[in-house]
């Protein structure tokens, strides 16, 4: 698979450079405009202080897993790098999620964003506030995939999921034919 690179800040300084920490983000969205919710998300995501992406998935629709009587999701992956720390890039991303109307109401069930921090460069954590690498990656095809488009290897930093993705195989999750796109 090709890694799809995406728009990088040339105007940013090498001194943000040596201080960031590299993380991984899911995307999801079943509700209203799926991809428009998506690509809002990622504006969102590159306009967070000390924080830029570096790379983003293929968008994939998925089917439910857990609370199936909804509708299918988008899903995504993008690699940011941060000076924030692990818990202030949750914290935004909750905001964020916020900010487009989720509300957390049935487990697994409909939401017009989810933003989950799926990875932090050189973090192990197992708090009630957050579990890092994300606990259910191995379970979860829709998460996978776009991984595996951000590091086909199927080893990302601090977890290695190939095995876990060709045990549960892709049915599912079919690629669409849009990307996520990202301001200039």
């Amino acid at each position: 698979r090709q890694r799809q690179m995406c728009i990088r800040d040339s105007e940013r300084t090498v001194d943000f450079m040596a201080n960031c920490m590299q993380a991984v983000i899911g995307i999801g969205s079943n509700m209203g405009d799926r991809l428009k919710n998506i690509n809002g998300a990622v504006r969102s995501l590159s306009r967070l202080p000390k924080t830029k992406i570096t790379a983003c998935s293929h968008v994939y629709e998925t089917r439910p897993v857990g609370y199936e009587a909804q509708p299918l999701f988008y899903n995504a992956a993008i690699i940011v790098e941060t000076e924030l720390s692990a818990q202030m890039l949750l914290g935004a991303c909750l905001g964020i999620e916020g900010a487009y109307g989720r509300v957390r109401t049935i487990k697994d069930g409909p939401r017009v964003l989810d933003l989950d921090l799926l990875l932090y460069e050189g973090m192990k954590s197992e708090s009630f506030l957050l579990t890092l690498p994300h606990p259910r990656i191995h379970e979860r095809a829709f998460v996978m995939v776009p991984l595996l488009d951000l590091f086909p290897s199927g080893r990302a930093p601090g977890l290695f999921f190939l095995p876990a993705l060709h045990e549960i195989g892709t049915d599912g999750v079919e690629r669409i034919n849009e990307e996520i796109t990202l301001p200039e």
